[in-house]
């Protein structure tokens, strides 16, 4: 199997070919819903380790030989564990990589993670920066957690963060800028800091009025509070065209003090009409940081930027099924729909 010549993210088809020909192996076989349109979902190996810093392991260092120093203990993930908010954890992928020579990957944490505010990173042996995995990287994929406003509950399986694979350099095509929502009526909804554990396994299983408290905009404004963490929608519809993927990164800070979006893959047809997905919203994770900011309805929160695929994938997001296709302001896919607890 050849990979195409063309630079750009790699469909499902090409990472499908590739865990084929073992350059991307498990212990577990692969799930069949584990390859989105242009992403691979990693899931966590039977066991993580509380540390009591996050690290980078480095040039000529593996992430194993740094745990020695900072690891506080390790939990057994096989039955299920509790990783307390405030806490860093980190835990071996169950997936091992073997990329070929000019393919490398950037991880980044699934949207259903960033949206209960668990903040996941990617490293691997020899790693200077976190979620970057070098062209030909062969070794282990390791996940660091750390939860920020609820506790959860994971286990061995649990898919926490995905890959987006690349051939060649990255290659930008273009950026479209993100405002937010804050029109009447419910405009989003602020974390409740003093609740119970998240199952991140269990879908509609949670009562959003446990976890979440409501927010109406005023006057199309929002006061955003030092250390709260928020879910707003988007201002505008986003479409990832068939032959593209987008990543939503926060923009420069210097026009305000929070932070946006910690999840921020968009595969192919989200949004798009052919995937039955017009009109989709791109969901806001939002942190405050250290002083109160008023936030106005349209404002610039975050950017979209756009890569072409290697090719079309066979399959585009949403098509069989999502949760978020056709979204708009929406909790993550744990909780029971509010309107149906109002």
């Amino acid at each position: 199997m050849s990979i195409t010549p063309s630079n750009g993210i790699l469909p499902c088809q090409t990472i499908e070919a590739l865990i084929d020909r073992g350059a991307i192996s498990a212990a577990a076989p692969f799930a069949a819903d584990q390859v989105q349109p242009a992403s691979l979902d990693l899931r966590l190996g039977d066991y993580a380790w509380r540390v009591r810093a996050s690290f980078l392991p480095g040039a000529g260092r593996t992430v194993a030989e740094r745990l020695a120093d900072v690891a506080m203990h390790r939990l057994d993930l096989t039955d299920g564990a509790v990783l307390e908010r405030g806490c860093v954890y980190i835990a071996p992928a169950q997936e091992v990589m073997r990329l070929p020579a000019g393919v490398s990957a950037r991880a980044n944490p699934k949207s259903s993670t960033g949206r209960v505010d668990v903040f996941v990173r990617a490293l691997t042996d020899h790693g200077a920066a976190f979620d970057d995995v070098a062209s030909g990287y062969a070794g282990p994929i390791y996940v660091e957690i750390s939860p920020q406003t609820f506790s959860v509950l994971v286990r061995s399986g649990t898919r926490l963060n995905q890959l987006r694979l690349r051939q060649g350099a990255a290659n930008r095509l273009s950026t479209l800028d993100v405002g937010v929502d804050l029109t009447e009526g419910l405009a989003g909804f602020r974390a409740r800091r003093h609740s119970g554990v998240i199952d991140l396994d269990l879908e509609d299983g949670h009562d959003p009025r446990d976890f979440w408290e409501p927010l109406e905009a005023r006057r199309g404004e929002l006061l955003l509070d030092p250390g709260e963490f928020y879910i707003l929608a988007s201002k505008q519809a986003v479409e990832i065209p068939v032959l593209q993927a987008a990543e939503m990164t926060p923009i420069d800070p210097a026009v305000g003090e929070f932070r946006v979006h910690y999840a921020g893959f968009f595969d192919p047809g989200f949004g798009t009409v052919e995937a039955g997905g017009v009109g989709s919203r791109g969901v806001l994770e939002v942190r405050s940081h250290e002083t109160p900011f008023l936030l106005e309805d349209g404002q610039t929160v975050a950017r979209l930027v756009f890569e072409p695929l290697t090719e079309r994938p066979t399959r585009l997001y949403g098509a069989g099924g999502s949760h978020y296709q056709r979204q708009g302001l929406k909790l993550s896919k744990h909780f029971r729909p509010w309107t149906s607890n109002r």
